[in-house]
């Protein structure tokens, strides 16, 4: 077996002088590469490799076994480079069960999975209660309903707790039963000897699968899952001043919980359609508005619309230039975070008249007569 295992740090892909931290960075990308819930189409494959990497980390990070295996390698007579009795380790899908506390190593595994060492942890882990899955949905509102706020119902498509057997997956008439090999724990202890002594391992229980409980007569609804699909309609309450893009949670809105954890949550991404008229920036909204030539040059008394249907009396001064910006104040959208409000801008675009009568035509030959107009003298070049 000894000329049949790889060098460790050919397994972790490093060199011999890798630091701590290089040797946990490794890991962490190989682990989480291995791990056979991340490889459900090869998973015999993923959990070897997965085990081969956890053993050559377990063994290099550990300051005494690195030492050993770089002057013996794995034919250490200590027996610490051999991986004496198979392994200091044992995986199984619902965690990585270990014989105590492997500090470090552990709180990698954590980190990636959830999972923890020792059985009685995760123990408790599979067998109890547990949060119903999350759900996603993306609903598509007008540019007026995110600025005045809307109450939506939606249909979504979710597991729901079986009406006929009340979610235990059993037959009505018969009932649930504990394991008899895990006695409900889920897990099953077995003792290895080796050269270092006695060592414990812990295991999924292969009869219950992990759940500590047996169902000999599964319901004829739900086929024993407890759960059915379902559509459901959900009541949504979005409120003013949302932005595009922004995500709502409803609480207990997702997938049932499992062995009466709470249920899971709904988040829902609004999007807001686009405007023929109206923009947005932040909590302001803007608007072009045209005016007409006289307008702009003898000032006038304007009708703006607003986003929520009214209109406001504007004045535009005389002698407006065209792209000139007004603010009207609190008409924009309403914060979220807040009671304020934004505003409303609006930018004025002057429309220049592309025909004249032969009247309206004279009439302005005349006034450019009266306010005696030139054209601009154009300045010489740089060259000329």
């Amino acid at each position: 077996m000894a000329q049949q295992k790889r060098d460790y740090y050919e397994v972790l892909g490093v060199s011999k002088n890798a630091t701590d931290e290089e040797l946990k960075k490794a890991y962490r990308k190989l682990a989480k590469k291995y791990h056979p819930d991340a490889n459900p189409d090869n998973k015999a494959e993923a959990e070897a490799k997965f085990k081969e990497v956890n053993e050559a980390y377990e063994n290099l990070s550990d300051p005494q076994k690195r030492k050993m295996y770089d002057q013996f390698g794995f034919s250490d007579p200590s027996g610490f480079g051999a991986n004496p009795g198979g392994g200091y380790y044992s995986y199984s899908t619902s965690g990585f069960d270990g014989f105590g506390d492997f500090g470090d190593l552990g709180d990698i595994f954590s980190s990636f999975f959830g999972g923890g060492f020792g059985g009685k942890s995760n123990s408790r882990t599979r067998t109890g209660p547990q949060k119903g899955q999350d759900l996603k949905y993306s609903i598509e509102i007008t540019f007026e309903e995110a600025y005045s706020g809307v109450n939506k119902e939606i249909n979504i498509t979710r597991d729901e707790t079986c009406d006929t057997c009340h979610g235990t997956g059993a037959k009505p008439g018969t009932s649930v039963v504990t394991c008899d090999v895990c006695h409900g724990t889920g897990q099953v202890k077995t003792v290895q000897n080796t050269i270092l002594g006695q060592m414990q391992t812990t295991r999924t229980c292969s009869n219950c699968h992990g759940e500590g409980k047996i169902i000999k007569e599964p319901c004829t609804e739900c086929r024993g899952k407890g759960t059915v699909r379902k559509q459901a309609r959900v009541k949504i309450n979005i409120p003013a001043g949302i932005n595009d893009d922004q995500t709502l949670v409803l609480r207990r809105e997702g997938g049932p919980g499992i062995r009466g954890g709470e249920k899971g949550d709904l988040y829902i991404t609004v999007h807001l359609k686009r405007h023929p008229i109206f923009t947005r920036k932040g909590e302001h909204v803007l608007c072009d508005i045209p005016i007409t030539f006289t307008q702009a040059v003898l000032g006038a008394e304007i009708q703006v619309p607003m986003v929520d249907g009214t209109k406001v009396t504007y004045k535009i001064p005389e002698g407006t230039q065209n792209d000139t910006k007004f603010t009207i104040r609190g008409k924009g959208f309403k914060s979220l975070n807040g009671n304020c409000n934004g505003d409303f801008i609006f930018t004025v675009q002057v429309q220049i008249p592309k025909r004249l009568t032969k009247e309206q035509r004279e009439l302005l030959v005349e006034l450019a007569k009266t306010m005696n107009e030139q054209p601009p003298v154009k300045k010489r070049g740089i060259f000329g």
